[in-house]
């Protein structure tokens, strides 16, 4: 993933949790706000609480592929952040699959046209 394209300052993530909306499923939840450039960009947070170092990293890990198979149906110009929650730990990729675009989808992160 580029970096320019990657959120990592605390102020970033602080400015979305507070203003930015949210949409919550069963296995994440997803923070977007408009942030006026072409392309968008996005963070993601996994709790200590899910586990150990190796937990963490593959649950960030399914969460980056999920995005960048799903990105190219997004509308432009949002920073997005995709907070893990504890289901993700033992839940099947699939599943946080269908979370993530049940949660874009609810956020209005997709084109008014039908999606395939």
């Amino acid at each position: 993933m580029d970096p320019r394209y990657t959120l990592k300052k605390n102020s970033d993530f602080r400015r979305l949790y507070s203003k930015g909306k949210s949409a919550v499923t069963s296995y994440l939840v997803v923070y977007c706000r408009r942030n006026g450039q072409t392309a968008n960009r996005v963070g993601f947070t996994v709790s200590a609480k899910l586990g150990n170092a190796v937990t963490r990293n593959r649950i960030r890990r399914q969460l980056r592929e999920i995005y960048r198979l799903n990105s190219g149906h997004l509308k432009s110009g949002f920073d997005l952040i995709i907070v893990a929650r504890s289901r993700c730990v033992n839940g099947e990729y699939r599943k946080m699959e269908s979370a993530f675009v049940t949660a874009c989808d609810k956020l209005g992160l997709y084109p008014s046209e039908k999606r395939e």
